[in-house]
């Protein structure tokens, strides 16, 4: 027992008896107390970096995965802007396994040396199913080949591929799914070509993003319009709209064309169209003088 007065809001001068346990458990609530008014105060500890910074040391971690934070206070510093090592690595993002270059970074790096090939389905109006199957040049978005089938086998396959690289015009990789079409006939043709086979993971159509993305535009601008009668009226909707395709703009080329459609400036009054893909689409041209 702590003899005590006024602690625990006795009588004036009347002594009251506290037990000690009571003691130390009110002055650990003041302690408690008084940190936490002190913590709450309205500049405390070290101040919060904006989302903005935040959000741009992420980028960095991200598009640099071999940099060191160190690196990124440096590159940081060169910008103006100072900040401490360790709130660089508080704002790492986590990463599975060893750091290396994106798949972005990949295409960005090849871009001229990659091809892509994938098949895509088209039903006729007396419910058969055709395959078509594309090749695809990354650098200007170019359809450098095509063929339409009812049977896809391997060895088709790689007779298209093998038409599609005569002599010496291999490129250095080439992207395709793991669809079991292919098998190893076509791998050992694909081989024999000099080229690197690059198989995306399963599920993963971003992998393959820009052939995926010319056969959403060809559904999209010519099959959503037709109906397809046979496997030559197919051959011959795709011939005509890969004549119309050199010409047509693309955002990922600068609204340019995979041809390299040069700009010809005319008056709105010389501007003449002229029909494609049997009237679904056209190219406007100025007026010959």
């Amino acid at each position: 027992m702590v003899l005590h007065s006024e602690i625990l809001g006795g009588l004036a001068g009347s002594p009251v008896l506290c037990p000690a346990q009571a003691l130390t458990t009110w002055q650990k609530k003041r302690l408690r107390d008084y940190w936490r008014a002190l913590s709450q105060s309205v500049n405390p500890g070290r101040p919060r970096i904006s989302r903005e910074l935040r959000r741009l040391i992420g980028r960095m971690w991200e598009a640099n995965p071999t940099w060191g934070s160190p690196k990124i206070v440096a590159e940081l510093a060169m910008l103006g802007i100072d900040v401490a090592k360790s709130t660089v690595e508080k704002y790492r993002p986590k990463r599975v396994g060893p750091a290396s270059p994106t798949w972005r970074t990949f295409l960005d790096q090849h871009v001229r040396d990659l091809v892509s090939i994938d098949f895509f389905i088209v039903p006729t109006a007396t419910f058969r199913v055709l395959f078509v199957f594309i090749v695809l040049a990354h650098d200007r978005r170019r359809i450098v080949h095509f063929n339409v089938t009812e049977h896809p086998t391997a060895r088709w396959t790689a007779q298209q591929i093998a038409e599609t690289f005569p002599f010496d015009t291999s490129p250095s990789y080439l992207i395709r799914d793991g669809d079991g079409i292919y098998g190893e006939r076509v791998t050992r043709r694909i081989e024999s070509l000099g080229i690197d086979e690059v198989i995306t993971a399963p599920a993963s159509p971003w992998q393959n993003a820009y052939v995926e993305r010319v056969i959403g535009s060809i559904r999209r601008e010519l099959f959503d319009h037709v109906i397809v009668l046979n496997e030559r009226h197919l051959t011959r909707l795709m011939s005509s709209y890969l004549d119309y395709y050199p010409w047509r703009t693309h955002q990922s080329l600068d609204r340019g064309a995979p041809d390299g459609r040069p700009v010809r400036v005319a008056e709105p009054c010389n501007v003449v169209e002229f029909p494609a893909v049997r009237g679904l689409h056209h190219v406007y041209l100025p007026k010959a003088a």
